[in-house]
């Protein structure tokens, strides 16, 4: 198979991996599954399988003190309280409208990397970034009856705390394997969920079989297939086109919503759906061109 159209496929199939997870996770907390132990369970298993997988391909596992304490950043912290907030937002809102707001990440991003990394927000980005929230005023304007703020919130929060987690991720990352990466993201997170799970008197495991199931969907497709599917695409394809193409993600999470829930997005929801997650597309292209144009002009100085 031609290598692009590979990549399209893989990324397609994590996009939907991760799409589904959030609705694993309301058939979990309906069979009496809480959130700490979803998380700390998760994150164990895939910790779990993906030291199995390098040991198999014979990977090595050593990493420096240095490399260690980014990845328990990446994994202990920022990932454990993005996850956090993430699966708390599907407790008080429909897992659509959490799909769609975890897509105005993007936005923050390019925030961040002005403040950051002093990058520069060109027209394009700033009519991007504008695009996108329009949008989610639309969402949110318009919403489903009875939302709560809290919801909402920790959807946002879960984007901003993302957004922080790529940055930080792009810096500290460099030179590990994909797969080591994420077994140590995976085993730190595992140990700070297992703290915040203890702090409520858990793990519990005591939760119906639906619960296993949907624990098991969690970690096998929205973690192991949706994560390893990722770094293949992204191989085949380069991280612009694997980016853009991802956000098939919360359109996989709003038809599952819509089929299994009987969750409806209005008219102008869907617009506001449909303009973030275009902002989301414009501001990726927007930076990776600003990158390549950076690229070539300090290529240009080195040559003069």
């Amino acid at each position: 198979m031609n290598a692009l159209y590979a990549g399209v496929l893989y990324v397609f199939a994590s996009a939907a991996g991760f799409g589904v997870m959030s609705i694993f996770a309301i058939y979990a907390y309906e069979a009496g599954a809480s959130v700490s132990t979803l998380l700390f369970l998760r994150f164990l298993l895939a910790a779990l399988l993906f030291f199995v997988w390098m040991a198999v391909k014979r990977e090595p596992l050593r990493i420096s003190r240095q490399q260690g304490l980014a990845l328990f950043c990446l994994g202990g912290v920022l990932y454990t309280l993005q996850s956090l907030s993430f699966f708390s937002s599907v407790q008080y809102i429909p897992a659509s409208m959490t799909a769609l707001l975890l897509y105005t990440f993007p936005v923050y991003v390019a925030v961040l990397n002005y403040f950051v990394n002093k990058e520069a927000l060109r027209k394009q980005t700033i009519g991007a970034m504008a695009l996108s929230l329009a949008g989610l005023v639309l969402v949110l304007g318009l919403s489903f009856d009875g939302i709560q703020p809290l919801g909402v919130g920790l959807a946002l929060a879960a984007a901003v705390l993302y957004s922080v987690y790529f940055i930080v991720g792009n810096r500290v990352v460099t030179g590990l394997s994909p797969y080591v990466t994420s077994a140590y993201v995976s085993l730190f997170a595992a140990i700070s969920t297992f703290g915040l799970a203890l702090k409520d008197g858990e793990p519990a495991l005591d939760f119906s079989g639906q619960g296993w199931l949907a624990l098991g969907g969690i970690v096998l497709f929205s973690t192991i297939l949706a994560m390893g599917c990722l770094f293949r695409g992204i191989q085949l394809i380069g991280s612009t086109r694997a980016s853009v193409l991802s956000t098939l993600e919360p359109v996989v999470t709003i038809g599952f919503s819509a089929l299994l829930f009987g969750e409806r997005l209005g008219w102008l929801q869907m617009l506001g759906g449909f303009a973030v997650l275009l902002g989301a597309v414009l501001i990726v292209r927007s930076q990776n061109r600003q990158a390549g144009q950076q690229t070539e002009e300090a290529d240009a100085k080195q040559i003069t």
